[in-house]
C-alpha cells in the first residue's frame, strides 16, 4: 500500500445520511455499512494527489452488524474502515469472483495486522 504521505477523510454518520449518499452516488436504496469516494479518479484528481479520498461509515449499521456477527463495535468499525480504504486503492469486490477473493484476503490480512496492535 506504501502511501506514507497520503491523507484520507473519515465520516462517521447514521443510517439516514448514508442511505442518502448511497442513493445519490450508487443509485442504491437504503443504508449500507461503508462507502468510499476515491479522489484519484475523475475530473479533479490532480488537485490534491496526496488525498486518497473519503470513507463514510454508518455507526448504526456498524453496531447492528457487529452484534449480529458477534463482534464489538470497534472490531466491526475497524474491519469496515480497512474495507473502505482498500476501495480507495482500487480494490473492488463487485467486478467478479476473483476480485472479491482478492479483496477479502487483503481485508483479512490488514485487519489482522491492526487488530494485533489495537485494543479491541
Amino acid at each position: 500500500m506504501d502511501s506514507p504521505d497520503s491523507e484520507l477523510s473519515i465520516l462517521i454518520t447514521d443510517d439516514p445520511e448514508i442511505a442518502q449518499l448511497n442513493q445519490q452516488y450508487r443509485h442504491r436504496k437504503g443504508p449500507t455499512n461503508v462507502l468510499s469516494f476515491p479522489m484519484h479518479e475523475g475530473d479533479f484528481s490532480e488537485v490534491s494527489p496526496e488525498m486518497l479520498g473519503d470513507v463514510v461509515i454508518s455507526a448504526e449499521t456498524t453496531a447492528r452488524e457487529g452484534k449480529e456477527l458477534g463482534f464489538s463495535f470497534v472490531q466491526r468499525f475497524n474491519f469496515l474502515l480497512v474495507h473502505g480504504i482498500l476501495h480507495l486503492f482500487g480494490y473492488d469486490h463487485e467486478i467478479g469472483e476473483d476480485a472479491t477473493i482478492e479483496m477479502d484476503q487483503k481485508t483479512e490480512e490488514l485487519y489482522k495486522i491492526i487488530s494485533n496492535d489495537a485494543d479491541v
